[in-house]
C-alpha cells in the first residue's frame, strides 16, 4: 500500500504551522494508516493530531495544533491509498476496451470501487461489494453512490456484464436502499440487447425492485472504431426515438405512483432522435446532468442568463484518473492555466468585429447551433469537429483529443478567436496526449458551461435571442 504523499500545504494552515512539507509521506494519522482520502478526511478531522511523518527515509512525529473541525491544511497525491478495486466483468460495451492503443497507461485502468463512485461519480456494478463495504458505507455515510444496472432481469444482466455474480450483486442495491444511501442508477442502452422489450421490463423492475433510486439516468451504447466486438451497433435514429417513447411513458407512471419522473434519457438520445429536449423543469432538478441527462436544457438557461451559476461539475472523461483533486469530483477545481505559448485572448469587447469560432464535438454542434443562430452575431459561429481519433458514434465533446482538433483547425483562417471548452483537458493535456500549445491556431480555454461562453462572447439578454436548442 502506498503512503498518502504531501503534495500541497496551505499558508497559515496547522500542517504548515506544524512543520509539514510537500514530498513528507504520512505513515501514520491520528496512529492509523488511512486506506484513502476519506479515511484520510474524517481522521483529519479531529483535534490536536499526531503524524507519523517519513522524510528523505527518516520518520519523526509531528504534532498538529488544530481544533475539532478545523481544516488541516494538506493535500495529498490521490484518492486512493490502497489498491484500486479493479473490474472482473467483460462487458462488451465497455468503453475501456473500446480505447486505441498507444494512450498514457492510466487511461486503460477499468475500476469498480464504490469508493471512487462517491468520490468522482464513477458508476460500480457492485460484482465486487462486500459485507464490510456495505457496513463501511452505511456506517461512514459515503451517500451518494451510482449503480450500474443495465437489466434487472438476473440472466440478461450477468450476459451483458459477462460475470456470472451479475445475476445476484444487485442485492446489494436494494442493502444500499434499505440503508439509506442515496443511490444513482444507470442503463447503457445496447440495440438489440436491452432495449424494446427488456428495457421495458427493466424499467419495470425498477419500480418492483427498487423504486428508492434517487434517479436513473438511460444512455446510449458508445461506440468507437476500436470495438471488435461484432453484435454492438449504433442506435438507428428509429431505435433512439423508441428510447425516448419508453422512457417518457415510464416517467407518466412514476410520476402518478412516485410522485417524480425518476427515469431519463439522455440528451444523445434526442438528438440521434432528432426530437426536442424536454424542458428544464422535467429533469427535476438536473441530477444526473454530469452523466448527459439535461446538459443541453442548462447550457441553454446558462447562456441565455437565465442560470445566475453552472449546473454540477464538468469533470469529462477519465477526471477521476489524473485530472481531478483527491478529495473527488465534488471538490472546487482550480483551472489549470493555459501553456505559456498559448497567448493572452483579447476579449470581444474591445474588438467587435473579431470572428469568433466555437469549437465543439458534433453533438455539441447541434446543441449551440440553433443559440448562435439566435445571437444576431454573425461574427461567432459554431465548429463541429468531427472526432476521427475514436471513431464510431462518439460525439461528446469531452473526448475530442488535440490531432482531430489540428485537422479543424488548420484549414480555419488566421487571426480568428478559437474557443475551447476545458472537458476536452484533464491537467492540460487532451486523451491522446498532445496539448494546446501543439495546435496550428492559439485556442482560448473557457470552463465548460453557458456562463463562462457568456462573458467569453460579451453576450448580455439583448444581444441574445430568445432561442432554443433542438426545437
Amino acid at each position: 500500500m502506498a503512503l498518502p504523499r504531501v503534495v500541497a500545504v496551505a499558508p497559515a494552515s496547522p500542517a504548515e504551522r506544524a512543520g509539514l512539507r510537500p514530498g513528507d509521506e504520512i505513515v501514520t494519522l491520528a496512529g492509523r494508516v488511512p486506506r484513502d482520502v476519506i479515511e484520510w478526511q474524517m481522521l483529519a478531522d479531529e483535534a490536536d493530531l499526531e503524524l507519523e511523518v517519513r522524510r528523505g527515509g527518516l520518520d519523526r512525529s509531528v504534532e498538529v495544533a488544530k481544533a475539532a473541525g478545523e481544516p488541516l491544511g494538506a493535500e495529498v497525491h490521490s484518492a486512493l491509498f490502497d489498491q484500486v478495486r479493479t473490474c472482473d466483468n467483460h462487458c462488451e460495451f465497455c468503453f475501456i476496451h473500446q480505447l486505441p492503443p498507444g494512450l498514457r497507461k492510466s487511461l486503460y485502468l477499468k475500476d469498480d470501487d464504490y469508493r471512487l463512485s462517491f468520490l468522482y461519480g464513477n458508476f460500480t456494478t457492485l460484482t465486487r461489494f462486500t459485507e464490510a463495504d456495505l457496513e463501511r458505507v452505511v456506517t461512514e455515510g459515503l451517500s451518494p453512490l451510482n449503480v450500474s444496472i443495465h437489466a434487472t432481469d438476473p440472466e440478461v444482466r450477468a450476459r451483458m456484464l459477462r460475470n456470472r455474480r451479475g445475476a445476484t450483486s444487485l442485492r446489494w442495491l436494494r442493502a444500499l436502499l434499505d440503508h439509506g444511501i442515496e443511490v444513482h442508477g444507470q442503463v447503457v442502452v445496447c440495440p438489440g440487447v436491452n432495449d424494446g422489450a427488456v428495457l421495458d421490463d427493466t424499467l419495470i423492475g425498477v419500480l418492483d425492485e427498487y423504486p428508492e433510486l434517487a434517479s436513473l439516468c438511460v444512455v446510449p451504447l458508445g461506440l468507437s472504431r476500436w470495438s471488435d466486438e461484432a453484435n454492438l451497433r449504433p442506435h438507428t435514429a428509429g431505435e433512439a426515438a423508441a428510447v425516448v417513447d419508453v422512457v417518457e411513458e415510464w416517467q407518466d407512471v412514476f410520476l402518478r405512483l412516485l410522485g417524480r419522473r425518476l427515469a431519463f434519457a439522455a440528451d444523445e438520445y434526442y438528438l440521434v432522435a432528432r426530437r426536442p429536449f424536454p424542458p428544464a423543469e422535467a429533469y427535476e432538478g438536473f441530477a444526473m446532468h454530469e452523466d448527459g441527462i439535461g446538459m443541453a436544457r442548462t447550457f441553454e438557461a446558462e447562456l441565455l442568463g437565465h442560470a445566475e451559476t453552472p449546473t454540477g461539475p464538468q469533470a469529462g472523461f477519465f477526471a477521476w484518473v489524473d485530472g481531478a483533486p483527491a478529495e473527488g469530483y465534488r471538490a472546487r477545481r482550480e483551472p489549470v492555466p493555459a501553456p505559456a505559448p498559448v497567448p493572452v485572448p483579447v476579449r470581444l469587447g474591445s474588438r467587435p468585429d473579431t470572428p469568433v469560432g466555437i469549437l465543439t464535438g458534433t453533438y455539441g454542434a447541434q446543441v449551440l447551433g440553433p443559440l448562435v443562430d439566435g445571437f444576431d452575431r454573425p461574427e461567432v459561429r459554431v465548429i463541429p469537429v468531427d472526432n476521427r481519433f475514436f471513431g464510431g458514434n462518439i460525439g461528446v465533446t469531452g473526448l475530442l483529443v488535440g490531432n482531430d482538433l489540428a485537422r479543424v483547425l488548420s484549414a480555419e483562417p488566421e487571426g480568428h478567436r478559437y474557443l475551447l471548452p476545458d472537458v476536452c483537458l484533464s491537467q492540460g493535456r487532451f486523451l491522446d496526449g498532445t496539448a494546446p500549445a501543439d495546435l496550428p491556431r492559439p485556442v482560448e480555454i473557457v470552463p465548460t458551461d453557458g456562463i463562462a461562453l457568456r462573458r467569453a462572447l460579451c453576450l448580455d439578454r439583448r444581444t441574445v435571442g430568445a432561442g432554443a436548442v433542438a426545437s
